[in-house]
C-alpha cells in the first residue's frame, strides 16, 4: 500500500527539537484501518519513505492532538532535501507489511 502526499514540516519541542509532517487525515484513516492490527509500540507502523532522492526506513505514530499519524524526519533528510520548518515536503509512503 503506498500513499503520495505534500505536507509542511512543523516542529516540536520538548527537551530536544523534533520535525514532523502530518499525514493527510484520508489517508491516515485508510492506513488505520488497514493496518491498527498490525501496530506496534505507541501503535506505530512501519513505513518506507521517499522524499527527494532520499529513502529511508522509520514509523509513523498517532497524534491526537492532531488526529492523523505524524512522520518524523530525521536531520539527514531534512538537510539532504532541504527541509526546514514551513517548507513542504512531498511524500511517498509505502506502508511495510512484512520485515
Amino acid at each position: 500500500m503506498t500513499y503520495s502526499f505534500t505536507a509542511e514540516v512543523w516542529e516540536w519541542t520538548s527537551r530536544t527539537s523534533w520535525f514532523f509532517v502530518n499525514l493527510p487525515e484520508d489517508q491516515a484513516d485508510d492506513i488505520d484501518e488497514q493496518h491498527r492490527r498490525r501496530a506496534a509500540g505507541f501503535g506505530s507502523v512501519r513505513v518506507e519513505v521517499t522524499i527527494g532522492s532520499t529513502t529511508w526506513r522509520t514509523s509513523i505514530f498517532p497524534s491526537t492532538e492532531n488526529a492523523t499519524y505524524v512522520l518524523p524526519l530525521k536531520k539527514a533528510v531534512r538537510v539532504a532535501e532541504g527541509l526546514e520548518p514551513g517548507s513542504s515536503a512531498t511524500v511517498d509512503l509505502r506502508v511495510i507489511v512484512d520485515d
